[in-house]
């Protein structure tokens, strides 16, 4: 991605700075992140960094209009996500014949 003239540099932002950025607790940042559930990150030198934009982008997808909005996007809640509970055997009809 090249910066186009005159625009203001990429900011990038710790967790701790991405959180208060959103009103979020750090502790909530880094479940979103576990989880898959969060913004968009990188990873710099070991540091996990968020851009505004990316901030700006994830947070957007929870606007409403309505409580009832029928094109609402869905921003998860920092908890991991339920694996569907496996399905029982079934069995086969030659099974029943015996």
């Amino acid at each position: 991605m090249t910066q186009t003239e005159g625009a203001p540099p990429l900011r990038h932002l710790k967790t701790a700075e991405a959180a208060r950025f959103l009103g979020l607790s750090h502790r909530t940042m880094e479940k979103h992140r576990c989880y898959g559930t969060g913004p968009v990150y990188r990873k710099i030198g070991g540091r996990v960094v968020y851009t505004v934009d990316d901030l700006l982008a994830w947070a957007k997808r929870g606007a409403r209009t309505s409580t009832h909005d029928p094109n609402a996007q869905i921003v998860p809640p920092a908890r991991r996500p339920v694996a569907p509970a496996p399905s029982p055997p079934t069995r086969s009809a030659d099974e029943g014949a015996s």
